[in-house]
């Protein structure tokens, strides 16, 4: 009998034991506690959210269901469950376009969160303007999107080319600072009849075309003293979008898609990475997944010879105010934050919510957004300052080369003097939709690049009256950084 006690006391104290040591691996401990995230499907972004789930459930013996909806359900869903009270989500992953929609909804980042080396090391472009609302940071990015150039180093260094560029243009061929540049380079290679053809961009109606434009745009718009001007008359709501700059902008954008390969007006940006990394073109523009896709040797043929920097600008800029173009001694240090990366937030009818900032902190902290950066498909690219320094990671799937010039040009692009925010505002699709129609028709060749933002803009215009001008320009003033009025 004492035997048999003394047996049961042992196996009661090695599953005390046992029980204590499984508490101590739970940090915090969140045990029997499922929180649900949602995102588009995937692999991109719905691939980070699950490979940070399964980390952070080994760290916290919590789980994370994710839940993917298709790009085209995701918007409507989310804002039905959150304008509704449903608590079916505790975290949503979302495009920064949808924050004046979503924000209303959503719970401030804890306090926390926002002190420490891993807040500061989030790029201020991200940290002070793009996870802000109303002076709240309501969200955290989750993924660093702003748009980059990449091209090819073999055919840029070759001896022959280099003679026949400076030749033809009279200054030597190199890494384009003004899109005049970058237009001759794509002109020289598409002219050469060697298979290979000048540049590569997304042309492609509901294919991110307008993305591609706008990155056009921003170097001849966006002037340094009138800063959120871009898109709109920050003082009135008057669009902006048919005035020199615009015109100019979208010119050019219409002669790249004439420098391509012969399918290029229905590129998508997925045909714009095969086309880099399949050696069709000599140079192209967009995200960061390029140079990553560009650089892997069982994706693309041009490994080893992919050459990055930040995205050609101009020397003059339009001034809408004076309606004059102002001549600057250099090209403007201008960058695009296009779509603006991927926002985590946990909503207000959350019953989980401390666990759902907890895994966002886990999901976007430097070591484990810096592997989602350098693992394919996770569509997760820097946005921390950490993630631009780290040469020992990249060293995985970039030579040395490789590796400097892209972190480099990711680090200049969301660090540039001039960068320019996309736009936020309720009824962004709308908005996009207007302008994507009249878009393809001036790429088809069926109006002048005037006539088509001529058309848009009158079009913008009919469209922010009827939402209402006064909170139009209130949430345009609030996701430009600017003060409201």
């Amino acid at each position: 009998m004492k035997r048999t006690s003394m047996l049961l006391i042992g196996t009661a104290m090695l599953s005390l034991g046992a029980a204590q040591g499984a508490l101590a691996q739970c940090s915090p401990d969140y045990t029997g506690v499922e929180i649900t995230a949602t995102t588009q499907t995937g692999p991109y972004i719905a691939s980070a959210l699950a490979l940070a789930a399964k980390g952070w459930a080994e760290k916290t013996c919590g789980t994370v269901k994710v839940v993917e909806f298709p790009w085209s359900e995701l918007y409507p869903k989310l804002v039905t469950t959150l304008t509704s009270g449903d608590d079916s989500f505790d975290v949503i992953a979302f495009a920064p376009a949808w924050a004046p929609d979503l924000t209303p909804y959503l719970t401030e980042m804890p306090a926390a969160m926002r002190e420490g080396s891993a807040w500061d090391d989030i790029a201020p472009v991200y940290r002070n303007a793009l996870m802000v609302w109303d002076g709240k940071v309501l969200s955290q990015t989750m993924d660093g999107d702003v748009h980059t150039y990449s091209y090819r180093i073999d055919l840029f260094e070759d001896a022959d080319n280099k003679a026949a560029f400076k030749e033809k243009y009279g200054y030597d061929l190199a890494v384009p600072k003004t899109w005049t540049q970058y237009l001759d380079i794509a002109e020289f290679f598409q002219n050469q009849g060697k298979g290979v053809y000048g540049t590569a961009e997304a042309f492609r109606r509901g294919g991110q075309q307008f993305w591609f434009l706008f990155s056009h745009v921003a170097a001849y718009a966006a002037h340094p003293d009138n800063p959120g001007s871009m898109f709109f008359d920050p003082d009135t709501m008057d669009a902006q979008v048919n005035n020199p700059a615009w015109v100019r902008g979208l010119e050019e954008y219409i002669r790249a898609s004439k420098l391509a390969p012969p399918s290029a007006l229905n590129f998508s940006f997925g045909e714009v990475n095969a086309a880099f990394a399949g050696g069709q073109v000599a140079e192209s523009i967009g995200w960061g997944d390029t140079g990553v896709i560009a650089a892997d040797p069982k994706q693309s043929v041009v490994a080893g010879k992919v050459g990055s920097a930040v995205l050609p600008s101009s020397d003059e800029v339009y001034n809408y105010k004076t309606k004059t173009w102002d001549k600057f001694d250099a090209p403007l240090e201008t960058s695009f934050m296009a779509f603006g990366g991927w926002q985590a937030a946990v909503p207000q009818s959350s019953t989980k919510q401390e666990a759902a900032w907890d895994f966002i902190s886990y999901l976007t902290s430097p070591e484990v957004s810096g592997e989602a950066t350098v693992t394919g498909g996770t569509g997760v690219n820097p946005y921390r300052i950490s993630h631009t320094t780290n040469m020992d990671r990249w060293s995985t799937i970039f030579s040395d080369r490789e590796a400097q010039e892209y972190l480099g040009a990711q680090k200049s692009a969301i660090t540039a003097k001039n960068v320019v925010l996309d736009m936020r505002l309720p009824a962004y699709f709308s908005y996009t939709e207007i302008l994507e129609i009249e878009l393809s028709r001036a790429l088809a060749g069926e109006v002048t690049p005037q006539e088509a933002l001529d058309k848009v803009a009158a079009d913008w215009n009919e469209l922010t009256d009827s939402l209402g001008r006064d909170s139009q320009l209130a949430a345009y003033r609030n996701a430009m950084g600017l003060p409201a009025k």
